[in-house]
């Protein structure tokens, strides 16, 4: 097979994948996560059921890869930064990436927001997704500062506050039905935790 056919292949693949998540996404949304059948799913998506199947194990495993994509991108910002760029305004343009994406289409995002956020299921893999998004991040900060991941507690602590605020941030947008604006909401969190975000180099510990 070619290489232009693998990626044809590729990108149909990643076509209807998109077009299954949005399918559940949104009728899990609407009616509800214990309510929503796999069967609804596909007859909204128009595919089979053998179909789905190839591509997620559950309902809930759509939620799941919805959740570790956006944990990709975040990263993939974080690493795009210009080093010069202090701790704060790198990891705020990093997790601004998926609250950009509820912002551009805001009345369909917060309904998923909101599912994830009150289905304590949902809700339990968000949490356990965010721990690999902490470490990813972690990771990505002590590369960026030059800092050993091992022995320095300045990547784990940053990654925390960061998408502490993150989380902030998505609560109260969530609780206020979408009146809140995101972006907004983003700066005063990020104006609170930026002078801790930015303190590494100025301290060091004990006996250094």
């Amino acid at each position: 097979m070619t290489s232009r056919g693998v990626s044809l292949a590729q990108r149909k693949r990643q076509l209807v994948a998109d077009e299954l998540t949005e399918a559940a996404l949104q009728l899990l949304a609407l009616k509800g996560f214990d309510v929503v059948t796999v069967d609804e799913i596909v007859a909204t998506a128009g595919v089979s059921k053998r179909t789905f199947f190839r591509y997620f194990a559950s309902k809930e495993d759509v939620v799941v890869q919805f959740l570790a994509d956006m944990g990709t991108d975040v990263r993939a910002e974080l690493a795009s930064r210009p080093l010069s760029e202090p701790p704060s305004v790198a990891l705020r343009h990093a997790v601004w990436v998926p609250l950009a994406a509820c912002a551009d289409h805001a009345d369909r995002a917060l309904r998923v927001v909101q599912l994830i956020l009150r289905t304590p299921a949902l809700h339990a893999r968000f949490l356990e997704r965010q721990a690999q998004w902490r470490a990813d991040l972690a990771t990505e900060l002590a590369r960026r500062l030059e800092l050993d991941g091992e022995a320095e507690l300045y990547p784990q602590l940053a990654a925390g506050t960061a998408l502490s605020a993150f989380d902030a941030v998505l609560q109260r947008w969530s609780d206020s039905d979408g009146a809140e604006d995101p972006a907004a909401l983003t700066d005063r969190a990020f104006a609170v935790i930026g002078p801790a975000l930015d303190a590494v180099g100025r301290t060091a510990p004990p006996g250094r």
